[in-house]
């Protein structure tokens, strides 16, 4: 077909379609800020490539599919690859049919019949990470380089050399030169530690774990690449001298694997097609389990001589594919930007989305985090958008496509009051995390608090438990804490699995319960930041609930152990009217505790001490021996451990004992204890 005969939109779009990968790529490799996720390149890719393959003709020098890599960053020495380092082609069909299509064309090439025994392949992870070449001269490391342009990477040693998995010299006895191809990678619990600390510290955090890697790689400081700890796999071949590899793929791995290399256990040998199938399906299951990110599997031709025979072809190698899963980031665009309030209070902004099928599932919304988190990635209704989702991780979104944002979008602002209750929403200094003040008051609150409320260190409502506190919310018969005072016989017999003897022992709990002491009420609160120690310190500090609700942030700082954090949330619980009102409420319904003056808290030879209770007690029981510990400034947990400085051992005490005696813990009978706590 003649140039001149190819239609003008054709032309057109293949010129834009070189332009817009040629983009993407540059940010991708070079940049290491990637704009579209890599299904979205793909499928650009592939129409650019079904467009050349329809008219050859429009194939130009600068088409993408024309070099396997980004160019090398200057900043960085040029390596030229001995063995060039050829991308492998990828199979666009998800399911079975492309493992099919790959044996067929394999067993075309090779001129195998129908009658010949199925071909055998090396299967392996396609990790999502950085190829590297690793150069090893005598079994010394003496050269890491990326893949570049695939003739000529980047020489990046140093920061190579800061990944731990790297080994600097080879075990036993090593080739004269060998060349290593693998992957640097970020592990997924490596990329969550990272992203914490940068959020802690408002700094940005990476898109995703192969972000990272490819930008702790291009680091020009190298302690800065220490900063983003990485892994590797090898996974191939470059030169070599002085080695005669394996006659199989496989059998190279396992030989890498003996001079120390670190090579990925999940691999196989498997037979024809089914055999690719099998690996494809079992790999799929495990994926979301595995403590890195792929994208897929790959197959390889096993034997080498056969790798030989079928050569390449100009970007890739005949004799291997890269079979991909469903794609785990997908374009999609903002619709709306919500809020929604956790049973803690947390205010969580949350993207609604046009549907988009991303990780097996269609998506409709994905997390936003926190203020800080829209604020750094400015993220706006109207935006397309990056969103990923891996296996149950709650989907989020990773970044704006910016050169896809309408005019005139406008920046969220997170709202001052709860779209639940209209409470004041408070946002405690050093914390990236929004919160609703509401506490009972806040139906999305509610049945938290109330769990809360009722458990056995705070009100200690026996058989009040999760299920029944879902009843009672659910048919609106509780709204807060005093209402469950209000609650008689007949309603409580009314719900579900509650017949009248059971309505009747928990009536009788709810009036037990009116009668508490200062601190287990304010625990029972719900205050943020205010556990069982706070609250003791605080009720035997101020004495009177009174003294406490009036008391400034400084007031409070005074009290032992309180400091401004404390203070804050302590002062914005009791400000807020929704808060004070439930207080009042429980007063009127009878709740009551021994009123008593401010008292000087304790500081014994006890505090920082970590006790542990076990077996049954006489004088006091285990929650009453536990309080009086609290108060002295003592630990008290609920398992022994090498950090454990007292067990008390009780009547019929058990295997907390035995372990306390085999790691010589000291271990106290009631006695011992009572004397200590008489003269602490």
């Amino acid at each position: 077909m003649k140039a001149q005969n190819i239609p003008d939109d054709l032309k057109v779009r293949a010129t834009q379609l070189r332009e817009q990968l040629n983009r993407y790529g540059y940010r991708y490799y070079v940049l290491d800020s990637p704009e579209i996720p890599d299904a979205e390149y793909d499928r650009l890719f592939q129409e650019l490539q079904a467009l050349e393959i329809a008219h050859p003709e429009l194939i130009a020098p600068d088409s993408p599919t024309q070099r396997v890599g980004g160019k090398p960053l200057e900043a960085f020495a040029p390596v030229r690859h001995q063995r060039p380092m050829l991308s492998i082609r990828t199979e666009t069909d998800t399911g079975p049919d492309g493992a099919r299509a790959f044996d067929a064309q394999v067993r075309r090439e090779l001129d195998l019949s129908e009658d010949t025994a199925p071909v055998e392949y090396a299967c392996e992870l396609k990790f999502d990470g950085l190829a590297i070449n690793l150069r090893y001269e005598q079994g010394v490391l003496t050269q890491a380089a990326t893949r570049g342009d695939g003739e000529t990477g980047e020489d990046v040693t140093q920061n190579v050399r800061t990944i731990k998995t790297v080994p600097l010299r080879l075990q036993g006895i090593a080739p004269e030169v060998l060349e290593v191809r693998g992957e640097a990678y970020m592990s997924r619990p490596d990329f969550e530690r990272y992203n914490a600390q940068q959020r802690a510290a408002n700094l940005p955090t990476l898109v995703n774990p192969r972000n990272g890697a490819a930008g702790a790689i291009r680091q020009l400081d190298s302690r800065q690449a220490m900063k983003r700890p990485l892994s590797f796999f090898a996974y191939g071949l470059g030169e070599t001298q002085g080695w005669e590899p394996p006659a199989t793929h496989s059998a190279t791995l396992d030989a890498l694997a003996a001079l120390g290399l670190p090579v990925s256990a999940e691999r196989a040998v498997v037979q024809g097609a089914n055999g690719l199938m099998a690996f494809h399906d079992a790999i799929a299951v495990q994926r979301d389990a595995l403590p890195f990110d792929i994208d897929g599997v790959v197959y390889k031709v096993n034997r080498l001589d056969w790798q030989r025979q079928l050569g390449f072809r100009t970007r890739e190698p005949r004799w291997a594919v890269a079979h991909k899963f469903p794609a785990q980031e997908e374009l999609t665009v903002v619709e709306a930007i919500e809020v929604q309030v956790g049973r803690t209070g947390a205010i969580t902004p949350v993207a609604r989305l046009k549907p988009v099928f991303v990780g097996g599932v269609t998506v409709t919304n994905a997390t936003l985090h926190n203020a800080d988190e829209i604020a750094r990635k400015d993220v706006r209704v109207g935006d397309t958008v990056i969103v990923r989702r891996a296996g149950d991780v709650i989907p989020e979104v990773v970044s704006v496509v910016w050169d896809r944002r309408p005019a005139n979008t406008q920046s969220f602002v997170m709202p001052a009051t709860c779209p639940v209750c209209g409470s004041h929403v408070v946002r405690p200094e050093g914390e990236s995390v929004a919160r609703c003040m509401g506490g009972f008051y806040c139906r999305a609150q509610r049945k938290e608090a109330l769990r809360h409320f009722a458990s056995r260190r705070a009100m200690d409502i026996e058989g009040l438990g999760d299920k029944l506190v879902k009843q009672l919310v659910d048919q609106e018969l509780v709204r807060g804490p005093a209402d469950l005072y209000a609650l008689d016989i007949a309603t409580l017999a009314g719900l579900e699995r509650m017949g009248a003897k059971s309505a009747a022992n928990l009536a009788a709990a709810l009036e037990r319960s009116k009668t508490t002491t200062l601190a287990r009420f304010l625990y029972a609160l719900g205050i943020r930041e205010v556990g069982e120690a706070t609250a003791m310190t605080l009720a035997a500090h101020f004495g009177a609930l009174e003294a406490l609700t009036a008391a400034e942030e400084e007031t409070l700082q005074q009290a032992p152990d309180v400091g401004p954090v404390v203070a804050a949330a302590i002062r914005a619980f009791f400000q807020e009217p929704h808060n004070q009102q439930a207080i009042a409420r429980l007063r009127a319904a009878g709740v009551h505790w021994p009123e008593g003056a401010k008292k000087p808290v304790v500081i014994s030879s006890l505090a920082g001490k970590t006790f542990v209770l076990t077996g049954a007690l006489d004088a006091l029981t285990r929650d009453q021996a536990a309080d009086r510990l609290r108060v002295l400034g003592a630990k008290v947990s609920g398992s022994v451990s090498k950090k454990t400085d007292y067990v008390v051992a009780g009547r019929d005490a058990g295997s907390k004992l035995e372990k306390a005696q085999a790691l010589n813990v000291t271990v106290l009978d009631e006695a011992g204890l009572l004397a200590l706590l008489e003269d602490p």
